[in-house]
């Protein structure tokens, strides 16, 4: 199967679906990883937290580690709207690359740029058989993840957590709560089904393929 994991920036999907994608690349999937920003930003006093570049660096050597393709968009950070410049580009990929199955952002999501894409995603993606969405914060919404799909990434949690330390600069600013954030989110999934370790997504489409 060729896979299509979206994000808005760099360290997304490795977040939210790190160990799915390397699962799929260990059972010889095609793996891709699209990201819509350039994902470098600064701070309310416009001091550079992580330049374009290092952003950029950071999100090859992560895919590397996962076993992906990355596919990376110029759209500014912090400000992605669900436009068709947006829907044209997914298309575009969908239609190159063969995708089988889409993994994107919550729709719910309050970051903007998360929220933004994911609309974008399900509307270029409308006729992907399988879409899942899934969560790559730890903020609070107004709205309820409808987390009614599990995949069980037990052998290959170690690989996300590489995958999400390759962000260095992220990693350095949040420090290690992050993994220990996302490790217990997936301890409490696998818990769920009854394996170490699992990624738990909401289901727009699942259709046989």
């Amino acid at each position: 199967m060729n896979i299509l994991a979206i994000g808005a920036h760099f360290d997304d999907v490795e977040l939210g679906c790190g160990g799915a994608l390397a699962k799929h690349a260990q059972n010889g999937d095609k793996v891709y990883i699209y990201i819509a920003t350039v994902s470098g930003y600064s701070n309310h006093s416009q001091q550079i937290i992580r330049s374009n570049d290092i952003a950029l660096n950071e999100g090859r050597n992560a895919s590397k580690i996962l076993g992906a393709e990355l596919i990376n968009g110029n759209f500014e950070t912090l400000r992605l709207e669900f436009i068709d410049e947006v829907n044209v580009e997914l298309l575009n990929i969908i239609e190159s690359k063969n995708i089988d199955q889409v993994y994107t952002h919550w729709t719910g999501d309050i970051h903007h740029d998360h929220s933004s894409l994911a609309r974008a995603s399900l509307h270029s993606c409308r006729h992907i058989k399988r879409i899942l969405m899934y969560r790559s914060n730890w903020y609070h919404s107004s709205l309820d993840f409808r987390g009614n799909f599990y995949i069980d990434i037990s052998d290959t949690w170690n690989v996300k957590e590489n995958a999400i330390m390759a962000h260095e600069s992220e990693y350095n600013r949040v420090g290690r709560k992050w993994i220990e954030f996302f490790k217990n989110e997936a301890e409490n999934s696998g818990q769920r089904i009854g394996v170490k370790y699992a990624e738990v997504f909401e289901v727009v489409s699942w259709l046989e393929i």
